[in-house]
C-alpha cells in the first residue's frame, strides 16, 4: 500500500482528476476500488486503503468500481518518465510480453533473474508482474467484450486467457459481473465487422492540435496520412499488422483500430498513448518549466505541449537516421520510397495505399541503392538494423535508455544528435536535450537564452525533452 495517506486523501476528498492513474483508492466497507476522482461519495478515512495499481488492489480483494471504470483511467506517469528496472518491466507488461512469452520472458528481456524481477516490482508495487499482467490482461478482456462482435470464447483467448474458465473466473473477481452481462450493456450498433472503436483517456490540459500537427507535418507517405484533425497510420505489431485511426475530441482521444491478430489490442493500445505521451503529467511539467522566466511565456502559451513518441522503436531509428541533415520533406520522400519498396500491405479493405514499415530482417537484408539514399546513410541503417536484428541493440519499451545510447553512438554515421533524438522519441525519455539543434538555438537566442544552452538547460531537468517542444515551435 502507499504510504502518504494524507497526501492521497486530500486529492480523493477533491476529486482530483490530476491523480488518476497515479494510485488506485479502495473502500474496505464496499471491497470496491476506484480513481481518486470517483463521483460517489468520499469514504471514511478509516475505511480507505491506497495502491500503486490495480492488480495491488486486486490481490487484496477489491473489485473495480462500476461507476468510475478505474481501469480505463490514464496510466501512471511514473512508467514512461523513469528509467529504472521497475519501470522498464510496467513498460513491457503493458506492451503485452507476459501474455506472450510469460514472466520468464519478461525477465530474460531486462537481463535479470525473474526471483530479482519479482521482488523488486512486489516491493514497490504490492502485487508480483503475473498479478499485473492479468489485471491488463482483463481489462484488454473488457474492451474486447464492449467494443467487438467476437464470441466471448474467441475474446478469452485474444485477451491472453489460458482457458474460457480463467476468463470468466477473472472478469468476475476484477468487475463483479459476468461477461455476458458486459456484453448486454455495450451497444455496438452500425460497427463494421473486426473493427474497434476506443477511447484513450488523457490528462488535461492537451495541446493535442500542436501534437498532431508535429506528427502530421512528418507523416511518410505510404505509411501515414493526416487531415487536420486524424492521423491515420499502419502498426507493426508482435502478431501481425493493425490500421490506426487516432481522432481529437473534446475529452479524449478517439482510436479505431483493425487488427490482423485481437491478440495485439493490449500491444495497439500501448504504442498508440505512448505516440501521443496520453500518460504524461502536463502540470507538473508546466509548473517545473515556468519557474524559468525565459520559457514561462511558451509555456503559458501551449500549456499540455506533449512529447511526440513512436509506435516503434525501429522505424523512429530508420526516420531519424534518414532525416540527418536533410529536410523534412527530403527526409519523407526518402522514408516513402522505403516503404513502398519494402513494406507489406495490409489485409483491410479499408485505405489500400498504406502499408507496414520494413522489419528489421528486411532492412537488414535490403539492397538499398536505387532508393536515393545516400550510400553511407544507407550503410548506417543497415548497420543498425543488423544490430536490432542480432540483439546488440533494443529500442523496445523495457530498453536500458543509457545502454542503447551508448550502443548507438558506436555505429558509424549515427552521432550524439541521432542518438540522443532516437533515445527522447523511440524511448520516451523526458529528459533528453540536443544543444547543437540549430532550431533550439535560434528560439533560444530569440527567448533570451545565450551562452552555452547546455549549461542553461540543466535547471529544465528532469523535463528537458519538453523544453526542447517548446523551442522548436517557437523557432
Amino acid at each position: 500500500m502507499i504510504e502518504d495517506f494524507e497526501r492521497c486523501y486530500r486529492a480523493v476528498t477533491a476529486k482530483d482528476r490530476r491523480f488518476d492513474g497515479w494510485f488506485i483508492t479502495a473502500v474496505t466497507s464496499t471491497h470496491i476500488y476506484c480513481r481518486p476522482s470517483c463521483p460517489a461519495l468520499t469514504p471514511r478515512r478509516s475505511n480507505v486503503r491506497f495502491f500503486a495499481t490495480p492488480a495491488a488492489a486486486q490481490a487484496a480483494g477489491f473489485r473495480a468500481c462500476k461507476r468510475c471504470r478505474p481501469d480505463a483511467s490514464p496510466g501512471s506517469p511514473e512508467w514512461h518518465a523513469r528509467g529504472d528496472l521497475v519501470a522498464r518491466a510496467m513498460r513491457l507488461i503493458s506492451d503485452g510480453i507476459v501474455e506472450r512469452e510469460g514472466v520468464g520472458g519478461l525477465a530474460r528481456q531486462l537481463h535479470f533473474s525473474e526471483r530479482h524481477l519479482h521482488r523488486q516490482i512486489t516491493a514497490e508495487l504490492g502485487a508480483g508482474p503475473q498479478a499485473i499482467a492479468r489485471a491488463y490482461r482483463a481489462q484488454a478482456a473488457r474492451t474486447l467484450v464492449e467494443t467487438s462482435d467476437l464470441g466471448l470464447a474467441e475474446i478469452a483467448f485474444a485477451a491472453g486467457f489460458g482457458s474460457i474458465r480463467q476468463f470468466n473466473d477473472t472478469i468476475r473477481d476484477v468487475f463483479a459481473t459476468t461477461p455476458s452481462e458486459l456484453r448486454s450493456r455495450s451497444p455496438r450498433d452500425g460497427r463494421p465487422h473486426g473493427v474497434l472503436v476506443l477511447r484513450l483517456a488523457r490528462r488535461e490540459p492537451f495541446d493535442g492540435q500542436g501534437l498532431f500537427d508535429f506528427l502530421g507535418q512528418r507523416a511518410v507517405p505510404g505509411l501515414e496520412a493526416w487531415d487536420s484533425d486524424l492521423f491515420r497510420r499502419t502498426l507493426n505489431l508482435p502478431h501481425g499488422g493493425a490500421m490506426a485511426d487516432l481522432r481529437l475530441c473534446p475529452d479524449h482521444v478517439s482510436l479505431t483500430l483493425q487488427l490482423e491478430d485481437m491478440k495485439d489490442l493490449a500491444s495497439a493500445v500501448n504504442r498508440c498513448r505512448s505516440l501521443l505521451d496520453l500518460d504524461a503529467d502536463p502540470e507538473a511539467i508546466d509548473e517545473s518549466l515556468a519557474h524559468d522566466r525565459r520559457l514561462a511565456g511558451l509555456v503559458r502559451a501551449v500549456p499540455g505541449r506533449r512529447l511526440p513518441g513512436s509506435v516503434d522503436g525501429f522505424e523512429l531509428a530508420c526516420r531519424a537516421v534518414v532525416g540527418q541533415q536533410v529536410s523534412i520533406r527530403a527526409a519523407r520522400t526518402l522514408l516513402a520510397r522505403l516503404v513502398e519498396a519494402l513494406g507489406s500491405p495490409l489485409p483491410f479493405s479499408g485505405d489500400v495505399s498504406l502499408r507496414r514499415f520494413p522489419t528489421v530482417t528486411q532492412v537488414a537484408e535490403a539492397d538499398l541503392h536505387g532508393l536515393g539514399i545516400l550510400p553511407r546513410r544507407g550503410a548506417t541503417l543497415t548497420a543498425l538494423a543488423t544490430a536490432v536484428a542480432e540483439g546488440e541493440i533494443t529500442l523496445d519499451p523495457g530498453a536500458d535508455r543509457d545502454e542503447t545510447e551508448s550502443r548507438l553512438l558506436q555505429i558509424k554515421g549515427i552521432g550524439p544528435w541521432t542518438a540522443s533524438y532516437i533515445r527522447m522519441r523511440a524511448l520516451g525519455d523526458p529528459d533528453v536535450f540536443l544543444p547543437t539543434d540549430l532550431g533550439a538555438r535560434r528560439a533560444a537566442e530569440r527567448v533570451g537564452l545565450k551562452g552555452n544552452l547546455a549549461e542553461a538547460a540543466v535547471s529544465w531537468r528532469p523535463w528537458r525533452s519538453y523544453a526542447l517542444q517548446h523551442l522548436w515551435t517557437a523557432a
